[in-house]
């Protein structure tokens, strides 16, 4: 079965080039031409991964990606003529899973579909640590039955440490793999989300999750 994409663009020509590139490579395209139409369809959770184009016409770009990730990890890969620093870091924060500039070409977008792809079907394993368990596919964290309510941002967090659980991983890494390559903040920001975990997990449930080891990083252990 071929692995279906939909194509959320508003320039039909665009849509349609990628469609047929898209098509010789084996896969299933829709496409929509507004934001609206594009949400609903994404809503109906039929599609392995979305091209999403940020300008778009009835709903923003941005706006349907953050609707489509209050319920869906689906990989999304935004399309946008934007090139600044602030739209790629605003895409990211708000659960893109890649960025492309227009005008791109075809060869590195069916690159990075292919890695996201790989990406995704990497992390729709379930995670566990002490008692909790964190759900990639249902986007759900829970310790012994008991939801915890997490940002994107604490989950991507929480969601890389326990795929590197007994491994001491830095801030820098950490960085550069939750919070991405054109993020130019400090690396505080990481001791800062990590407490924000802490917070909602460690002192609730009485438990040591999340690991200090000073002057290197954070690690999650199983309590013994």
């Amino acid at each position: 079965m071929s692995l279906k994409i939909l194509i959320i663009e508003d320039e039909e020509k665009i849509a349609r080039f990628v469609e047929l590139e898209l098509g010789y490579e084996g896969y299933t395209t829709t496409k929509a031409f507004d934001g609206r139409t594009g949400l609903e369809l994404a809503e109906t959770g039929e599609f392995d991964l979305i091209l999403l184009d940020i300008m778009l016409p009835k709903l923003s770009g941005m706006e349907v990606l953050r609707r489509i990730r209050r319920t869906s990890s689906v990989p999304i890969i935004m399309l946008t003529a934007r090139d600044s620093v602030v739209d790629k870091v605003s895409g990211l924060d708000s659960g893109a899973s890649d960025y492309i500039t227009k005008p791109f070409a075809i060869e590195e977008l069916l690159a990075r579909i292919r890695t996201a792809l790989r990406k995704n079907m990497q992390e729709d394993v379930v995670l566990s640590a002490s008692g909790l368990l964190l759900d990639p596919g249902r986007h759900t964290v829970t310790m012994l039955g008991k939801p915890i309510e997490l940002t994107k941002r604490e989950f991507d967090l929480l969601h890389y440490l326990l795929k590197n659980k007994g491994l001491v991983v830095s801030r820098e890494a950490l960085l550069e793999n939750v919070w991405g390559f054109d993020f130019a903040g400090e690396t505080n920001a990481v001791d800062v989300y990590v407490r924000f975990l802490r917070g909602k997990i460690d002192e609730v449930f009485n438990i040591k999750l999340i690991h200090t080891v000073r002057g290197v990083g954070y690690v999650i252990k199983d309590e013994t």
